[in-house]
């Protein structure tokens, strides 16, 4: 099911692929440049969304875990095309991006050590320090505008960065913490009778894209219990359910875990994924494509590594497609209800603590060669030896951050300022 569209008369299922595939093509830039791009093409020029619907369609997506970017577009596709048209706007605004990141993943995995490589990522490591603090600035202006909020991002730190909290029980009390404190009004939040009458079509929709999601997970299961495959279904798809904030927000999760939990990546490996999503079009969360081919092709060989990108993609955007159809149908109703934007916005301000911890877990990583975690009771410190400084990632991230808060740079041009200096850097200390 589908609604008219209140701007201009709704445009041919092959106009609007048109459209998708552009955005797809040109998605640089991350969620706000993305999110702006598809605003310019869908509701200033094309007039098929008018600016409430949009406006509407866009809190609605940050309610969700997963890219908003995104399931923005796959909302449109839907609203005006129903599932044919919301399955083309969201592929078309992966595919192409995903399609550059398998194919870098599979050079990099091959070549990687070259010198020539490993001084272009060099740049992009310190741009990508960069990158993440900004999007920590951004989101602390937008999300910390009372003092529990402040409290909400102070605790939400100290829990994953000195405690070692996973990241989505951070994320669930937070939630929790919004939807009770949330002050509501006298309005009749019930669903309206025909909201109920959606129900049954509803469950429908969840059972079948459930069945689309966990069928192939479970085959894989059955064939090869053992294999690789089996355990980033599993942890991806847990990823999938808790990715509220975006991309950067689940980064520290993300990158952690990778890291020192599984150990299918080292942290250099995890920073030059993020800084090839960052360069790429397609949302940011890429990211766990390369991380997925990366481990199964250490694990098996290229085939493996292609059937761990593929595995990989499917648990991250299959859920992205259950949550627009099965929510756009009451989105009007779900972004009036105050409990929900209450749990929104604290989830927002645990977001920043998040982050914050990413920046200093990354940081610490990327300027120094060696860095040593103590764990002293409950509590974990990460210490760097002061004499493993990189004194070249230090000076490129000093020049990455005037190009962004003096000049106002956008991030891919930073990122390919900075690879290009790291390679002379490099090249001329050599």
């Amino acid at each position: 099911m589908q609604k008219e569209t209140s701007g201009s008369a709704a445009p041919s299922l092959w106009q609007a692929v048109m459209v998708w595939a552009k955005v797809g093509v040109l998605s640089f830039g991350g969620p706000a440049a993305q999110i702006s791009l598809m605003h310019r093409l869908v509701v200033d020029e094309k007039k098929w969304l008018s600016e409430k619907e949009y406006l509407n369609a866009l809190s609605f997506c940050m309610l969700l875990p997963g890219p908003e970017a995104m399931q923005l577009a796959t909302y449109a596709g839907w609203r005006m095309h129903g599932v044919i048209g919301g399955l083309a706007a969201g592929l078309l605004f992966v595919v192409p991006g995903a399609i550059v990141i398998l194919a870098l993943a599979a050079i990099y995995s091959m070549y990687g050590n070259l010198p020539l490589l490993g001084a272009l990522f060099l740049g992009i490591k310190a741009a990508v320090i960069v990158v993440v603090i900004e999007a920590l600035i951004r989101v602390a202006r937008k999300a910390l505008t009372t003092r529990a909020h402040w409290l909400i991002a102070a605790a939400a730190f100290i829990g994953i960065f000195f405690f070692n909290l996973p990241y989505p029980l951070i994320i669930l009390i937070a939630a929790a913490f919004g939807y009770f404190m949330a002050k509501t009004s006298n309005a009749i939040d019930k669903a309206p009778q025909n909201i109920r009458r959606l129900i049954p079509g509803t469950l429908f929709t969840i059972a079948i894209w459930l069945l689309v999601w966990w069928v192939p997970l479970v085959a894989v299961y059955l064939t090869a219990p053992d294999s690789i495959l089996v355990e980033l279904g599993r942890f991806f798809s847990t990823l999938a359910v808790v990715t509220f904030g975006g991309a950067y927000a689940v980064l520290a999760y993300l990158a952690q875990d990778v890291v020192n939990q599984f150990g299918w990546l080292t942290t250099g490996e995890m920073m030059d994924g993020l800084g090839l999503a960052e360069t790429t079009p397609g949302p940011l969360i890429l990211v766990t494509e390369f991380v997925g081919f990366i481990a199964a092709f250490r694990e098996g060989g290229l085939l493996l590594g292609l059937a761990g990108a593929a595995i990989t993609l499917w648990v991250t955007f299959v859920p992205c497609f259950l949550w627009i159809f099965t929510g756009a149908p009451y989105i009007e109703w779900i972004t009036a209800q105050p409990r929900l934007k209450g749990a929104l916005s604290a989830i927002t301000a645990a977001v920043v603590g998040v982050i914050l911890n990413l920046s200093l877990w990354f940081g610490l990583h990327v300027f120094f060669d060696s860095v040593q975690y103590l764990q002293m009771g409950v509590l974990k410190v990460w210490l760097p030896d002061a004499s493993s400084l990189n004194v070249l990632v230090v000076l490129l991230t000093v020049v990455c951050a005037v190009l962004a808060f003096v000049f106002h740079w956008g991030i891919t041009r930073i990122l390919l300022v900075s690879a290009v200096l790291g390679l002379v850097l490099v090249q001329f200390g050599g």
